[in-house]
């Protein structure tokens, strides 16, 4: 890694980063197309208030993974999920308790709940480290739950099929490699500016269940445009007008802003 991933942390607490991710996260404001303090974007089933309920349910969780990412770390990476999974869909019953069974943090209890669970097996907490985990464990993923099932299809093995996308499960595999390039791109600055370098890169699969792949190009080319012709506070609320008259919603990309905010925190040593 280079840029800000290059410096090393000394010993983070990661579940509470990982709640404070989510905190900072929904107050941005504004954030195109997505649920913030002035509006509910592109989406009429969940406001703010939702959101912050759905918060309060699953911090308590991210602890309970890193202990349990700890108290099997000496087990094989290939054994990892199995331990994982039970504990993650319980976090998502605690989610749709609070919300009524609208879904607001499916992809961050999964992305999260990763970063919390490997940093209970790593001896030296790393963002580098912490990615590389999570690679690990993840290895195979996308091939055992996306290219290799038969039957009926779930939405994300529609959209491996007919557009090659891997989504959040090719995301983790990965190492989480977008928000590590979108990291590299930002200045340390604006949270706003890593949303944009995200939406600009990021294959989000929100952005193609609701506006296929013509929704996705609309998105990451404003993106672009905005941060290669510079933006304010007025360029993006334009932009979130925009994207709510095209019922677009860039939740892919908010999920992966609060993992790249904690990569940049630990970076930074905090």
């Amino acid at each position: 890694m280079t840029g800000l991933l290059a410096t090393k942390a000394l010993a983070p607490d990661i579940p509470t980063l990982a709640e404070e991710a989510l905190w900072r996260e929904l107050e941005l404001t504004p954030k195109p197309g997505l649920v913030d303090t002035l509006n509910t974007g592109s989406h009429h089933d969940m406001d703010h208030a939702m959101f912050a309920r759905s918060i309060q349910a699953i911090a308590p969780w991210f602890a309970r993974f890193t202990e349990l990412g700890s108290t099997h770390a000496g087990k094989p990476a290939d054994q990892q999920l199995r331990l994982l999974r039970p504990m993650g869909m319980a976090c998502e019953q605690a989610m749709y308790a609070a919300t009524d069974g609208v879904n607001t943090h499916k992809g961050g209890i999964f992305a999260l709940g990763l970063l919390c669970f490997v940093a209970g097996r790593v001896k030296n907490i790393t963002a580098e480290n912490l990615c590389d985990e999570v690679s690990l464990l993840c290895r195979g993923l996308v091939a055992r739950e996306l290219a290799g099932r038969s039957g009926q299809a779930t939405a994300g093995e529609r959209q491996y099929r007919q557009y090659g996308l891997t989504g959040a499960r090719g995301e983790a595999e990965s190492g989480f490699t977008t928000v590590r390039r979108a990291l590299n791109a930002w200045n340390g600055q604006s949270l706003h500016g890593l949303l944009l370098q995200l939406m600009a890169i990021n294959q989000d699969s929100n952005l193609v269940s609701r506006g296929g792949t013509q929704g996705l190009r609309y998105v990451q080319g404003y993106a672009r445009t905005l941060l290669a012709q510079g933006w304010d506070h007025d360029a993006l609320l334009e932009m979130d007008r925009a994207l709510i008259t095209r019922n677009l919603s860039p939740g892919g990309s908010a999920d992966l802003l609060s993992v790249g905010w904690i990569l940049s925190e630990i970076a930074g040593g905090r």
